[in-house]
């Protein structure tokens, strides 16, 4: 399986720092991507991510969200909703690209790049140990707790 995240790669984060493929690769860790801060899909997402935190922080697992909008923008919508893990921005869409979630898809009878809602888990050393594509949002924090619960057993 091809690496996702390269060591030398660095990423904004909330609140207002970088994050490096390095650091990531030191911690066990849920990347869940989503297309953009404030629609009605992702926050639910975000809302149902930030509901089961705690579980998986106690299964040694962190949780970022991340999408193309921009640091400032994460920051007013992890700061509404009080989300207890941080966002990366990524507006150059280096890790989305990386990840395979950028896509064409329809909107408004136009064809537009768009990002795929997708979720994926990592273990130290930035190794992949499940993904999911082109998920639905309701319910979905829930299916991967679940299943890092059973990874952990």
């Amino acid at each position: 399986m091809k690496p996702y995240i390269k060591p030398d790669m660095k990423f904004k984060i909330t609140p207002e720092g970088t994050i490096s493929g390095t650091e990531l690769s030191e911690m066990k860790f849920i990347l869940y991507v989503y297309p953009k801060d404030n629609t009605s899909a992702c926050t639910l997402e975000a809302n149902e991510f930030a509901d089961v935190y705690e579980a998986f922080k106690n299964l040694g697992y962190e949780i970022f969200g991340i999408s193309k909008d921009t640091l400032s923008s994460h920051l007013k919508f992890k700061a509404k909703y009080e989300l207890p893990f941080e966002l990366i921005s990524d507006t150059e869409k280096e890790l989305l690209n990386a990840l395979g979630v950028m896509k064409e898809k329809k909107m408004y009878g136009k064809t537009v790049m768009g990002t795929v809602r997708s979720t994926f888990v990592f273990d130290k050393g930035l190794k992949m140990i499940a993904e999911y594509r082109d998920i639905k949002a309701p319910g979905h924090a829930e299916t991967v707790l679940e299943a890092v619960k059973a990874f952990s057993a």
